[in-house]
């Protein structure tokens, strides 16, 4: 697969798992409205579940992305079909420890935090269970909390002193995953100060350009 093939990116602006691919593309030197086009989903105007778009992704869900091949969701799945598609620039360690370290990290971002905190999750407790804009805070804090203490614990052992990412020298799948899921507990004035290891990640990353470029305000 090289350039000249087209890829659609289906995402919306603040969705933790668009901001993950978003990243991955710009890591791999894929800029937008030239090696792929981005195809906005509005959450907030359910697009979503729209006849229109459950047919690309019947799940409802974003990101989405179509290339030559098909269509493919899961942010993921995504990320390492790209990582493999452009392979000169790793996203996971060569190291197989490494690398099941840094899918490990990843994961729990991805399985174990972000699907209980996402849209669709906060708008059920409030529609359907009745929770108050408090008591739908206190769901989200909570697993925030439990979920951050774990990375934090990870960050401890893997951190070196000259370390500024994850697992390595180099941007990985865990960076790709960690700062769009800050940037949500930001927006919700979460307190990041008992987490210093992931803000040292988070402020370095916030430095780089493909990063920078996929954050949602940049969208």
């Amino acid at each position: 697969m090289d350039d000249a093939i087209a890829i659609t990116l289906y995402d919306y602006y603040r969705s933790s798992a668009s901001y993950r691919v978003r990243i991955a593309l710009n890591l791999k030197g894929l800029d937008a409205g030239k090696s792929y086009e981005q195809c906005p989903i509005s959450l907030i105007d359910n697009e979503q579940n729209s006849s229109s778009y459950t047919t690309v992704n019947p799940n409802g869900l974003v990101p989405s992305v179509k290339t030559d091949h098909g269509i493919l969701s899961q942010s993921l799945a995504i990320i390492e079909y790209l990582d493999e598609t452009y392979p000169n620039i790793p996203l996971l360690p060569n190291d197989p420890w490494q690398k099941a370290q840094c899918r490990s990290f990843a994961l729990l971002i991805a399985c174990d935090i972000h699907p209980l905190n996402n849209l669709r999750v906060l708008n059920y407790l409030n529609s359907d269970l009745g929770a108050n804009q408090n008591e739908k805070m206190v769901w989200y804090f909570h697993w925030l909390e439990r979920g951050f203490q774990a990375l934090e614990a990870m960050l401890s052992r893997s951190l070196s002193f000259e370390q500024t990412f994850c697992f390595g020298k180099h941007a990985t799948l865990a960076d790709i995953c960690l700062i769009p899921q800050i940037y949500n507990a930001k927006r919700f004035d979460f307190d990041m100060t008992k987490y210093p290891n992931l803000s040292l990640v988070d402020q370095h990353c916030q430095q780089i350009s493909a990063f920078k470029l996929a954050h949602p305000d940049q969208q």
